[in-house]
């Protein structure tokens, strides 16, 4: 058996690559800091989505101006705080779009995407119970978002651009390649914060696809539920192509920036990355070379 082993990656060697390309993402999936990471965003989640349906349905005028504002400042500054916490632990990514949009950027594993966005999920939902359960009895409201005045492909076009500009800030802050990074979690809540202000009236503002599966999957409404995920995800995706081939192109080859998503080492072997957002990957698994 191990003669027609070494017989096989001898004559046919494309076999040993793909084999060693599927046994990288074990040296992740084995580390318990990877799993700490994914606990983080679930534990994240449920306190963002926590404070930031109370603050929605906390009052019935909650579509006045000054609302609008208070809704803002939940969300983007519980971004704000949670990325302080557990920024060192998973990344503080706590929406889907932005994980893509890091995973397209080559900074994370296709499996810690894929675990992130699941967790993200779930915590979306316990978060959702939690409100559900403890709502005050005059509202049976549950900030879901919802397309108003405008049709679902402007709704669309309204989700996609503020989670553009949400992406490229988390993109841009952590880029370490940055003379001056600033504050990073303050750039980012406030870049949550300023898509509400924009967005609330016209689609209640999700930038955050987890945000509306929550409550949607507790009461069961779903109503133009694609245009939270159409509009966010590709959003990501797109934020990612245009800030790393146009606005701030890598001088390195995609076969290395693109190790990353199969737990191959990080793309360029002498970069320490920004543990907030960027690539958490475990030591053991960023220091391997190919």
């Amino acid at each position: 058996m191990e003669h027609s082993d070494l017989s096989t990656c001898r004559f046919f060697p494309h076999k040993r690559k793909i084999r060693g390309w599927l046994s990288w993402p074990m040296l992740e999936i084995k580390e318990w800091a990877f799993w700490r990471a994914v606990l983080a965003e679930a534990l994240g989640m449920i306190v963002f989505i926590f404070i930031g349906l109370s603050a929605v349905i906390g009052d019935k005028n909650n579509t006045y101006p000054d609302q609008e504002i208070k809704v803002a400042f939940a969300f983007g500054l519980s971004i704000a705080t949670l990325a302080q916490c557990i920024g060192h632990i998973s990344g503080a990514h706590l929406n889907p779009a932005v994980t893509l949009g890091l995973l397209s950027s080559c900074q994370i594993s296709l499996l810690r995407a894929f675990f992130y966005i699941i967790a993200q999920l779930l915590g979306a939902v316990a978060g959702s119970a939690i409100v559900y359960g403890t709502r005050p009895e005059t509202t049976d409201s549950l900030g879901i978002n919802k397309v108003r005045w405008n049709p679902p492909g402007q709704g669309f076009v309204m989700e996609f651009l503020l989670t553009l500009q949400l992406v490229l800030c988390v993109l841009a802050v952590t880029d370490k390649r940055r003379e001056v990074s600033g504050y990073a979690p303050l750039a980012i809540g406030l870049s949550v914060g300023l898509g509400h202000l924009a967005g609330i009236r016209y689609t209640g503002c999700s930038i955050n696809p987890a945000r509306s599966f929550g409550p949607a999957i507790i009461l069961g409404s779903f109503d133009n539920h694609w245009v939270y995920w159409a509009g966010p995800m590709s959003a990501g995706v797109t934020a990612a192509l245009l800030y790393n081939y146009l606005l701030a192109p890598r001088d390195e080859p995609f076969s290395e920036k693109s190790r990353v998503l199969f737990c191959r080492g990080s793309s360029t072997e002498n970069e320490v990355r920004e543990p907030l957002l960027g690539s958490t990957t475990d030591e053991k698994c960023s220091k391997e070379t190919v």
